[in-house]
């Protein structure tokens, strides 16, 4: 819908330069029949990935994986992070920059199948969920593993 709030807009501002214009008196018999034009269609742009704040950057990522494994990695500057499922590298990338201040040098997604558990005599299925590696540059680090 905002490519049309900005149609308006446009529209809107060609008629107070057409009415802050002098009005000419025209003849009537210079007057020639105008072709009709094909409106001109706008592309949108790309939606751009930057998180504007921190708040967003909590819908990225979910929350810091803290385990054995990530605890071990973490000397190496590798941290791992639940994300959001419909997350991709450019938006973990932006939300690291955002809330942590440090610029990942790579960042890999894994998906996580949910299992299939039982329940007695019912089946059920835990929810599936992504993964984030985040790879830091050397001499970087975040603070998600102090106090554990």
């Amino acid at each position: 819908m905002a490519i049309f709030k900005k149609a308006k807009e446009e529209k809107e501002v060609e008629e107070k330069e057409v009415a802050a214009k002098p009005v000419a008196k025209k003849k009537a018999a210079a007057k020639k029949p105008a072709a009709k034009k094909a409106p001109a269609t706008k592309k949108a742009a790309p939606k751009s990935k930057t998180i504007k704040s921190t708040g967003d950057a909590y819908r990225v990522l979910l929350r810091p994986l803290v385990t054995e494994k990530s605890a071990g990695l973490a000397t190496d500057g590798v941290y791992f992070f639940e994300v959001a499922v419909g997350a991709d590298k450019v938006e973990v990338r932006n939300a690291i920059k955002a809330l942590y201040g440090v610029t990942p040098r790579r960042v890999n997604i894994l998906n996580r199948k949910g299992k299939v558990v039982r329940f007695g005599r019912t089946l059920g299925k835990r929810k599936s969920w992504r993964a984030a590696y985040v790879f830091l540059k050397k001499g970087e680090h975040i603070d998600v593993h102090e106090g554990v």
